[in-house]
């Protein structure tokens, strides 16, 4: 019949006593103290118990295996560190059935195990074996004792030879307490027989193993030896560079680098190629530069992340005025890269205006993250060598542009910003752009292969960000694998900040001026961007800065002024004549004449389309080097004006006796797009009926044959355009409603917007008076 009793309980890590086996432990966790002060003053008996994880600092139950050893506590003595180091001697198996106290230690309900016993020959046979089996791994450990085995010998019960035997194999904490919970004598024992027999397998190839690497140590002191005696030799006959020094030099270097095993298998072979050629030799030169590349390459050093996102966000806020999406793409990988500590580096692509901002984005990102910034232009690269680098076949062969910035960037997780990536090229030396496909796919450029280097190189770590003014030229693959963030320019109240915050402070610090030198006034830097600039960005206005700076420090040099204070009229003496109007695009209200709102590469602008009406036969005649959409818009105005004649109070037979000039002034530049299907449409039909149009409205938007008015893209910066030219209403289409939140509210404030569906509601906001 089991036996029963309630028993403190004392958790082990990565240790198991077994029954008659005496054992020293340190104990140290609090819990386990208190256990063992309640035992003393008991009577000494303890369940020792083993954890199910070692690393688990205060276990819990579930935490704990069920089954034990039952133990008396011998000895106990406090140690100078605060431990106690107690002697135990385990007695008896025991399962717990319940736990009745978990504070301040484990107490718990436990029955006490019987082993199941038959003392015939065949555990006679068994516990031999056991002995012998023993023996052996004892011969091929050297770990245990051999007195050890003399004292497992004289044992004749078979559970405790089976639990001493146990207890000195170096086993993992399940496979011992699955010895711990066999209650059956004989299936103990034969467990025990396989695990030794597993050992000494382990052990024999652990021999062999070792006798392998002694071999390899002996043969590479030898070599040792003799290069040593080599260099000794040299130096006594005064040779101090020799060809074997630069050899062995460049050998210590391979072996010290950070190589993977496999290019580093790669490098030693190309060094014992070098090795052998002659200097003279032509290869060796080749060979020479290739291993000088393979050990200056970074293959696994790596700064790390900042992840502080407080301290992320200051940074990008102090050196960068507005670019909200931006910033917070860049807070959301850092806030992922903090949770996942494994997320792969992000492809950005920001498109944008030239002066934006996007490379010195860039940069500040780069600061942020506490990495190395590298950054390559791509603008005119039509050659794919560029990008994945010569064959070593080819005369002057060198590595590509990415392996060169990796080179560059001394680590394996730099920002690597690829600049004007809209304007790569091919012709018949390959496609850059296709090359680039497997740098900027997540999936494969964890093994980029350059032609050079013909080993796959990681940049999976690397945070790439491109830079493009337009997206359209991109070619659609290479675009897929990149995230788009559109920044669409600046408006005046931003261009402001940006001038006094960054602009003036970094012209000043590079012409030697002080604050107190040269003062400039608000008034002053808004006249200065409305009647000197007409931009998206900010490039312009900072060579205007810097100009009135260049004048301001003629003047305080040759003495003629102490302090010199820029006023609207300072700047027209110093830079001349303003530029640009400011105010409406149109002075007047005219006829035939409308403005358009268009999109090109370099931000928003105004479009003036003119219409005349001439004595002809129904010609259409477009001008203004036009693209072949903006023509079709035209045809597709004229069009529909003709179907609905009558209604627009025009003459039904009026193409039968004129001709029409279409004519978009800047002829020099070319236009194209479908969104001034409307603004053409409309500038028809005043011409033809004689209705002037307001001169304070812009349009946009594109026309089919039955007048309704589709989407356009582009809506920011056409807005940012109609503002900087003075417009107050614009017409838009009524789908890019959902395209008016991302507008700045300083910008939405100031104009209007009339969403419209069809070309009727356009000329009605648009044209004064009533139809004929």
């Amino acid at each position: 019949m089991s036996e029963k009793r309630r028993i403190p309980v004392l958790p082990l890590r990565g240790l198991i006593v077994y029954p008659t086996v005496v054992m020293h432990l340190d104990v140290g966790r609090e819990k386990s103290v208190e256990a063992l002060e309640a035992v003393m003053v008991d009577d000494h008996k303890i369940l020792l118990v083993a954890q199910k994880e070692v690393a688990v600092e205060s276990p819990k139950p579930e935490d704990i295996f069920e089954m034990g050893t039952i133990s008396s506590v011998k000895q106990m003595l406090k140690l100078p560190n605060g431990t106690i180091r107690i002697l135990v001697e385990g007695e008896k198996r025991a399962k717990i059935e319940r736990y009745t106290k978990k504070e301040p230690y484990y107490e718990a309900d436990v029955t006490i195990l019987e082993e199941v016993s038959d003392f015939d020959l065949e555990t006679k046979a068994l516990m031999r074996a056991a002995v012998d089996q023993f023996a052996e791994y004892i011969k091929l450990s050297k770990k245990v004792t051999p007195e050890t085995l003399a004292s497992v010998q004289d044992i004749d019960e078979p559970g405790r030879l089976a639990d001493v035997i146990s207890s000195h194999l170096p086993l993992m904490i399940k496979e011992k307490q699955g010895l711990l919970e066999l209650l059956d004598i004989k299936e103990r024992l034969n467990k025990l027989i396989q695990i030794l027999s597993d050992e000494q397998e382990v052990l024999g190839l652990e021999k062999k193993i070792g006798q392998q690497v002694k071999k390899s140590m002996e043969r590479s002191q030898k070599e040792y030896y003799l290069r040593e005696q080599m260099k000794a030799i040299q130096k006594e006959l005064g040779e101090k560079e020799t060809k074997e020094s630069e050899v062995e030099a460049l050998r210590e270097k391979i072996e010290a680098s950070s190589m993977p095993d496999h290019v580093k298998e790669t490098a030693r072979k190309e060094l014992n190629r070098y090795d052998k050629l002659p200097p003279s030799s032509a290869e060796s030169g080749v060979i020479r530069n290739y291993i000088d590349w393979l050990i200056q390459l970074p293959w696994k050093e790596e700064t790390t992340d900042n992840l502080d996102i407080r301290h992320a966000e200051k940074i990008l806020n102090e050196e960068h005025y507005g670019l909200d999406k931006v910033k917070e793409r860049v807070l959301e990988y850092l806030s992922v890269q903090k949770l996942t500590k494994s997320l792969k580096g992000p492809i950005l692509c920001l498109v944008g205006p030239p002066g934006v901002g996007k490379t010195s984005l860039a940069r500040s990102v780069a600061k942020a993250l506490n990495r190395h910034f590298v950054r390559i232009s791509l603008g005119g690269v039509r050659d794919e060598a560029e990008i994945r680098g010569h064959r070593r076949t080819y005369v002057g062969a060198m590595p590509g542009r990415i392996i060169q910035g990796m080179k560059k960037a001394k680590t394996i997780n730099p920002v690597f910003l690829l600049d004007e990536i809209d304007k790569m090229s091919n012709d018949f030396r390959g496609d850059p752009a296709a090359a680039l496909l497997e740098v900027l796919d997540p999936e494969q450029n964890a093994t980029f292969s350059d032609h050079y280097i013909e080993e796959p190189y990681d940049l999976s770590k690397v945070m790439f960000i491109t830079t493009a003014n337009n997206a359209a030229t991109i070619p659609g693959p290479l675009l897929d694998r990149m995230e788009m963030i559109t920044i669409a320019g600046y408006t005046e109240e931003e261009k402001l900040h940006i001038a006094l915050g960054h602009l003036i402070p970094r012209q000043l610090k590079e012409h030697g001026l002080k604050k107190s030198q040269l003062r400039f006034q608000n008034d002053a830097i808004l006249f200065l961007i409305r009647r000197y600039t007409r931009e998206a960005g900010v490039r312009n206005l900072e060579r205007r800065i810097a100009s009135l700076c260049r004048k301001a420090a003629k003047r305080i040099v040759t003495g003629e002024q102490k302090t010199v204070t820029i006023t609207a009229g300072t700047i027209e003496k110093f830079l001349g004549k303003p530029l640009y109007h400011y105010g409406q695009a149109e002075a007047e209200d005219q006829v035939g004449v409308a403005t358009g709102l268009a999109y090109t590469p370099f931000g928003g602008d105004t479009l003036s389309i003119e219409v005349s009406v001439l004595p002809g036969k129904g010609k259409l005649t477009l001008t203004g080097k036009l693209g072949d959409v903006m023509k079709e818009s035209a045809q597709a105005g004229f069009s529909y004006i003709r179907a609905h004649a009558k209604e627009l109070g025009i003459p039904e037979d009026f193409h039968e006796k004129h001709d029409f000039h279409i004519h978009v002034p800047e002829g020099a530049v070319p236009k194209d797009g479908p969104s001034a299907g409307i603004t053409m449409a409309t500038a028809l039909v005043s011409a033809l009926t004689n209705r002037p149009v307001k001169k304070e409205v812009g349009m946009t938007g594109e026309i089919t044959l039955r007048g309704r008015v589709l989407a356009i893209g582009g809506l920011k910066e056409k807005t940012l355009s109609a503002h900087r030219a003075g417009l107050k209403t614009i017409i838009i289409p009524q789908e890019n409603a959902r395209d008016l939140d991302d507008i700045p509210e300083s910008v939405r404030k100031d104009l209007t917007f009339i969403k419209v569906k069809h070309l009727d509601e356009v000329l009605r906001h648009a044209l004064r008076g009533e139809a004929r």
